[in-house]
Formats: C-alpha cells, structure tokens, sequence
C-alpha cells in the first residue's frame, strides 16, 4: 500500500468521521460507502484491509469479517477538502451483503473498460471454491494446466486464422475469447491484470 498521512485528514467537519468511498482499483466500480474514524484508518493501514467505524455498532468494523469478502486496499487518497478519502481496493469476493458486486447494484452499468470488469470476474472465481456437481468453465480450467494452456493455444491458432482471412467480425471474437484464456492463465499462476497494466505503463514513452 502506497503511505498515507492520517494526520492530513480533517475529521473534525464529520465529528470524528470522515465518509470513505471504496472503489474496485482495476475497474474503477464504486463498491461502497462506509465512515472512518482516526483509528478506523489506522488500522486500514496497518492491517492493508478497509476497516470502517460502524456508527451502529459503535466500534471499528473490518469489511469482509465475517464474510471473508474483505477489501484488500492499494492505496488511500484524500480529496482536495482533506474531508472524504477514497479508498482503491481488490474485492476479495462480493462487496454487499445481498451477493452483489457493489452495494449500488452497478454489476448491470457498463463501465469504462470491459477487460477489466472481465478480470474481476475471473478474481472472485479464483476465490470462491466451485460448488455442486457443474463446476464452472472457468474454474475447470483453473483446476486443470493442461486444459488451460491447450485452450490459450488454441484461441492464439484461431485468431491467427481469423486475421489470414482478413474477417474482421471473427478477428474481434476470437481476440475476445484469447482475451478471457490468457487471464485465466494468469491468475492461475499468479498474476493479475493490474501487473500487465503496471509493466505496460513503464514502457509508456512520453508524447
């Protein structure tokens, strides 16, 4: 996590309180809206996951502790008023308590970069153990290396195919199906969307 001066924040407009919007880092999906204290974002900072004070309960709150769908954070930013913090996070799993991505039902909006919403997809199957009978193809081929690699083989062979052709309709589906198999193969070893995005950026050149 990138630091964070707590003692830049202005908690005393919010009595002790700041709001804290907790946005998806790879795809920009607002999450949810929770309130921090002093050692509310302390302990964020400490522990790397969002920890909000629940003014119901009247004490500090970790998201995800008794789901386990915690928000892991990448880095905390305060807005030009030193009074909201936005926090960008890795959902570990889906933020609201009624099974959805977001708590603003923002699953069913487009967002700015498919590949991205696509990536998060991927993410929370790699979380979530398969369950009944029919496991899902994804996480078939998460379980599986060699089905996994002879698919991304394959998809490159296609596409090849599609651009011989010149059929331009078939070229952008094919990329779109090697676009799924090769992030499937990352994060079956390891490897996430924001690395490639962080390699990409470094061999940037400036206009």
């Amino acid at each position: 996590m990138r630091p964070f001066d707590v003692s830049q924040v202005d908690f005393a407009k919010g009595d002790g309180l700041v709001p804290v919007v907790a946005q998806d880092a790879v795809n920009g999906l607002v999450l949810m809206l929770g309130y921090a204290n002093r050692e509310a974002l302390e302990e964020t900072l400490s522990s790397g996951e969002l920890t909000f004070f629940s003014r119901s309960k009247g004490r500090l709150w970790k998201k995800g502790e008794t789901s386990g769908n915690v928000l892991s954070v990448k880095e905390l930013l305060l807005d030009c008023d030193r009074d909201t913090v936005l926090a960008r996070v890795v959902p570990q799993g889906p933020t609201c308590h009624t099974g959805s991505r977001s708590c603003f039902g923002a699953e069913h909006v487009p967002i700015a970069d498919p590949i991205a919403q696509l990536d998060a997809t991927i993410a929370v199957r790699v979380q979530t153990p398969p369950s009944g009978e029919a496991p899902s193809y994804t996480h078939k081929l998460l379980g599986d290396r060699n089905l996994r690699l002879k698919k991304l083989g394959e998809e490159v062979a296609e596409l090849l195919v599609a651009l011989t052709d010149k059929d331009s309709s078939r070229i952008a589906e094919e990329a779109a199906d090697l676009t799924y198999h090769m992030l499937v193969a990352l994060h079956a070893e390891g490897v996430t969307l924001e690395e490639v995005q962080r390699v990409l950026q470094s061999r940037a050149k400036s206009p």
